[in-house]
């Protein structure tokens, strides 16, 4: 066990980057607004990401390759296919972490509001925040962020359990949340929200490339598959927990969710008037590493699918990712609610999943590169129904929209 423990890597890293001021947003605005109602979309999110992360990963170990590079692989020798392949997931990405980025700046700016409510504007705390993301995306050191968002995480998960047990959830309609699917009347898009916010698409990418450098080969499989799903389980529990939190708290007072001294409200039974700061650190230190993950995933990606050097100093490297940086810092800046930008970053990255997601079903059943180790067909069905209830919510959200239209 001690020897498995020790392997905890990629995993953790994928579970840290979702952790972020997104899932702390969402999951408080499902707690706040609706109950205890919404918790069975974090389980069944949670054991989502497990099973394609466990895809990624495994493609990485095994086969050596990123996603990218799997998917693109298959076509090589029909180029006008593999470069339509390859240019509807850069778009699905550039879209899906544009949003996420702005997400990501608007949470850090949330924080920094919190802490310091009577210094600096909104459109100021963005730019700051965008040009020092931009600054280590340039120059390095991305890999102290990460160790900060990590810490963050498990700063976090540890106020909420605590704030949770002080307040002390009603049982019944917290089990009765997380065992019945139920969408109450206007909680579709919070639904995919928490599901985007959890199954990040660019995660996938971002696991394949941290595995492939981690293990080298079938025989660290095992490894690779207790991280992912040890990793990723312990981050849908805190999710749950924030959830929680909020419903027992924010909901059961009815209070509304505008900001984030709104969000520390939750925490304040357990820890007083410290609750903001302690949230606003969590918030900031999670949004900055965000900030900077997002671009990486993006670069990597890039890279994998066009073919060139994936070295994050290389040209066309940063010409991506700072290109990323610099959309979500304008959306940030832009003086949008921060709480609205988040939101909708999670409703984006929950529509596109299931596009990427079939690219990766595919990359994972392909023999030429996985050998025996190609899916099974429980893996198939699991990850099918993934991709089937995913399009379907999404599906019934565009209806709704172009019904509201």
């Amino acid at each position: 066990m001690l020897k498995k423990l020790r392997a905890i890597g990629p995993g953790a890293l994928t579970a840290a980057a979702f952790i972020g001021p997104g899932t702390v947003t969402t999951a408080t605005l499902a707690g706040a607004t609706y109950g205890y109602a919404l918790a069975w979309a974090l389980v069944f999110a949670t054991i989502a990401a497990i099973i394609l992360q466990e895809m990624a990963a495994r493609l990485g170990v095994v086969a050596q390759m990123g996603l990218g590079e799997a998917i693109t692989g298959a076509v090589a020798n029909t180029p006008v296919l593999k470069w339509a392949i390859a240019g509807l997931i850069i778009a699905a990405l550039m879209v899906g972490n544009a949003a996420y980025e702005g997400g990501n700046i608007a949470g850090a700016v949330l924080g920094l509001e919190a802490a310091f409510p009577d210094i600096g504007s909104r459109q100021v705390w963005a730019g700051m925040i965008t040009l020092i993301a931009g600054g280590i995306l340039m120059f390095g050191g991305y890999r102290t962020i990460e160790r900060l968002l990590i810490g963050a995480v498990i700063l976090m998960s540890i106020a909420f359990a605590t704030a949770l047990v002080v307040i002390g959830p009603d049982m019944g309609a917290l089990v009765k949340g997380l065992t019945v699917p139920s969408i109450p009347i206007g909680a579709l898009p919070i639904v995919i929200g928490l599901i985007g916010t959890t199954i990040v698409p660019y995660n996938l990418f971002l696991h394949a490339a941290a595995a492939r450098k981690r293990w080298s080969g079938p025989h660290d499989l095992g490894d690779a598959r207790f991280d992912a799903s040890l990793s990723i389980g312990f981050g849908g529990v805190i999710s749950i927990l924030v959830l929680a939190t909020a419903a027992g708290s924010l909901f059961s007072l009815g209070l509304e969710v505008n900001n984030a001294a709104d969000m520390a409200r939750q925490l304040e039974p357990a820890f007083g008037p410290k609750a903001t700061y302690l949230l606003a650190a969590g918030l900031f230190a999670a949004g900055l590493s965000s900030a900077i993950t997002a671009p990486l995933a993006t670069g990597y990606a890039t890279a994998e699918l066009f073919g060139f050097d994936s070295d994050p100093k290389a040209i066309k490297f940063r010409v991506v990712a700072l290109g990323i940086l610099a959309i979500g810092g304008f959306t940030a800046i832009s003086g949008l609610q921060p709480i609205k930008i988040i939101l909708f970053a999670q409703f984006a990255n929950g529509l596109l999943l299931p596009v990427i997601a079939v690219f990766l079903l595919y990359a994972a059943n392909r023999k030429t590169i996985l050998g025996a180790h190609t899916n099974g067909l429980l893996a198939n069905i699991a990850g099918g129904s993934v991709v089937l209830i995913t399009a379907g919510l999404g599906l019934r959200a565009v209806v709704k929209i172009l019904a509201g239209l």
